[in-house]
């Protein structure tokens, strides 16, 4: 049985962005990844990330899956801009059974005491194909740095392994 991400965002460049070489290096760490999105123009830098791709609508708008994510990622403006993502991400932080982490800068401010600021360590090999996916999603870099910051919120059962406290 393999673990789950599940990423939400309004577009898949801020997700590439944001946190593609997390998402790189969970998929090679034998994560299923699964991406979300609002505008799903530049998929194929998800695809060079190994994630698959979903569209935000039809999937909140679909029933109820028995199968919950082990993490979930998730733009801090999606969860303020929709109910049906704010009550899915309370109710996953009240189970305590999640990840919950937030990409970008904007923690909304009913999170913020519920999650920590993290970073990731990209691999080499994370960071050469999160570069192939900007430059697929129309962003050119001269390089990729080596760390992804986040706020997260660890589940109960363990921390993650692969994103590390901020010294504060």
């Amino acid at each position: 049985m393999k673990y789950r991400l599940g990423v939400v965002a309004p577009t898949v460049t801020e997700v590439v962005r944001c946190a593609g070489g997390w998402l790189f290096d969970r998929g090679m760490a034998g994560w299923e990844v699964t991406v979300i999105v609002a505008d799903p123009t530049h998929s194929r830098a998800l695809d060079i990330l190994g994630a698959i791709v979903l569209d935000l609508e039809d999937s909140l708008s679909s029933p109820a899956h028995e199968l919950h994510p082990d993490a979930v990622a998730l733009a801090g403006e999606l969860f303020e801009s929709d109910d049906r993502i704010r009550c899915g991400v309370l109710e996953t932080l009240d189970r305590g059974g999640s990840e919950v982490t937030l990409l970008g800068e904007h923690c909304p401010s009913e999170l913020d005491c519920r999650v920590d600021t993290v970073q990731h360590r990209l691999s080499v090999a994370a960071r050469a194909f999160k570069k192939q996916a900007l430059a697929a999603a129309g962003i050119v870099v001269p390089t990729v740095a080596p760390l992804e910051t986040f706020r997260s919120g660890a589940p109960v059962w363990a921390p993650p392994v692969d994103l590390v406290p901020v010294a504060g």
